[in-house]
């Protein structure tokens, strides 16, 4: 078993966080289905061990809860506009 699908509630929550901002933001999620979920796992594990869904991709280790990010982080959108994704590769511009 996956360490993120312990707490199956709280990741399906996530997922639909991001898929949300995605929507919200006019972008989609990266179509690869196992990122996606290692991800918004990650992201997970923060939220129930930190209290924040803090960017697993950009964290320090260990978590910086005052320094360390929450997803999305502040340049998403421009990583987005320059390599049409994030630098997790989580949103994506729509095709």
């Amino acid at each position: 078993m996956n360490p993120w699908t312990t707490h199956l509630a709280e990741h399906e929550a996530a997922f639909q966080r991001v898929k949300a901002i995605a929507e919200q933001h006019g972008y989609v999620l990266n179509p690869d289905a196992e990122r996606v979920m290692k991800v918004v796992g990650l992201m997970t594990e923060n939220r129930v061990n930190a209290g924040r869904y803090f960017c697993p991709c950009k964290q320090t280790h260990p978590l910086d809860t005052v320094k360390d990010t929450v997803c999305p982080c502040p340049s998403w959108r421009e990583e987005i506009e320059k390599d049409g994704h994030c630098f997790c590769k989580l949103f994506y511009c729509r095709e």
